[in-house]
């Protein structure tokens, strides 16, 4: 059993951010309720899909879950919600709190019925200032933190690009785990539930600039902000002969190594290459030399060299190489495992290892509103209401999906 055994998660999350962190709960043992609407959850619309509405981004996000589907707009469906929440442990939502107060399911609401609860919420701004009512997605978080712009100081064509994945939307996400989990602990040590918040924009703020501060940390600032090393438009993989290699020389003792074993000592008598405040100073013509170098060999020949000598080094991997890589394969990280709808098909074990109370998948993502009477069941209403529920088109229980062929 997992560490979170026994924690009930009211989810009522979409898309990316919320999933991805209610995956993680459930993955180390939480009983997860995702809350659907008769639409179900946007990314099941997303392509590739083996069946209509079991798109990949939502499978993938959405393992160790079962799924309730209610209308929420219509009589009923406030109250259904209430006595769900009434026997969790956590709520997690990332619409924008305006929005959960429309619904009659604000914090004051929640607590009414259950003052234990945790009352998590996943949204785009802060609560205290001018943005607080505003939308949030990913593109435009990662904007307002200033990763665009660093890509563009970082790149050739001085073009502003969005990092090539939901950035925002995980990082933020992967805290939020973190944020649910200190909730819980706290009411273990007080017996009291609270609201918690976690704001994309200033969790991301905080990411990027932890690093990327830099003399703007001072007053008056001495620079522009900036790690210099990170954004330098050398600072990617090197172009070998016949391909690219990933490889991080980052000490004095990486540097000699690698010159020495490249029979290049005359550049370790170099001044911008042989202090790490020297190759700081000079790090984009440090960063230049290091790729003409890299040229030379093929990619075999550089990861033998790089590794003999103690310097850390990767492949260069695509989506499908990965997928290969022997040590994903040794620890068995791409499963394939068979979905009840869908068939065969791959995932990802959970990363994290616990040795005494391991993560585990003991569901696969579910079909829209597949468990919605069970749950109903489990939490106190009557076959009776449930019935109610059903006809007045609050519950929706959609027909078995048609499989995979």
């Amino acid at each position: 059993m997992g560490p979170l055994h026994g924690i009930k998660v009211l989810d009522m999350t979409s898309v990316m951010m919320g999933p991805f962190a209610t995956q993680a709960l459930g993955d180390w043992g939480a009983d997860i309720l995702k809350v659907e609407s008769p639409e179900g959850d946007l990314t099941r619309q997303i392509a590739p899909a083996a069946i209509p509405g079991m798109g990949a981004i939502y499978v993938n996000a959405n393992r160790n879950k079962r799924s309730i589907c209610l209308d929420l707009k219509k009589p009923g469906g406030r109250e259904a919600l209430l006595k769900l929440a009434a026997q969790c442990d956590v709520l997690a939502y990332n619409i924008r709190p305006q929005a959960m107060e429309r619904l009659g399911l604000g914090y004051d609401a929640i607590k009414a019925v259950n003052p234990k609860i945790i009352y998590a919420g996943v949204y785009g701004f802060g609560q205290d200032g001018p943005y607080a009512k505003k939308p949030a997605y990913d593109d435009l978080i990662q904007g307002g933190a200033g990763i665009p712009a660093l890509a563009a100081r970082a790149s050739r064509d001085g073009q502003p690009r969005y990092a090539p994945f939901a950035l925002a939307d995980r990082s933020v996400g992967f805290s939020a785990i973190g944020v649910i989990c200190a909730a819980l602990f706290a009411r273990e040590r007080t017996g009291k539930g609270q609201r918690v918040d976690v704001p994309m924009f200033e969790t991301m703020v905080n990411m990027v600039m932890g690093d990327h501060m830099a003399g703007l940390t001072f007053v008056p600032a001495m620079d522009k902000g900036g790690y210099a090393r990170q954004i330098s438009p050398d600072r990617r993989p090197y172009q070998t002969k016949d391909g690219y290699v990933c490889a991080l020389i980052y000490g004095d003792k990486h540097w000699k190594n690698f010159f020495e074993a490249i029979d290049r000592m005359d550049l370790w008598a170099d001044d911008r290459f042989n202090t790490f405040a020297g190759r700081a100073r000079n790090i984009d013509h440090v960063y230049a030399e290091i790729a003409e170098i890299f040229k030379t060999r093929s990619s075999t020949e550089w990861l033998k060299i790089l590794e003999d000598a103690d310097i850390p080094c990767m492949p260069m991997h695509d989506l499908q190489s990965m997928m290969d890589d022997p040590h994903l394969v040794a620890t068995g990280f791409f499963q394939t495992v068979e979905h009840p709808a869908l068939g065969a098909m791959k995932t990802m074990r959970p990363a994290m290892h616990f040795s005494e109370t391991p993560a585990s998948i003991d569901r696969l993502a579910p079909t829209l509103g597949e468990h919605g009477i069970e749950i109903l069941r489990e939490n106190g209403v009557s076959d009776e209401e449930i019935a109610k529920l059903r006809e007045s088109g609050v519950l929706i229980v959609p027909d078995a999906p048609t499989p995979a062929i």
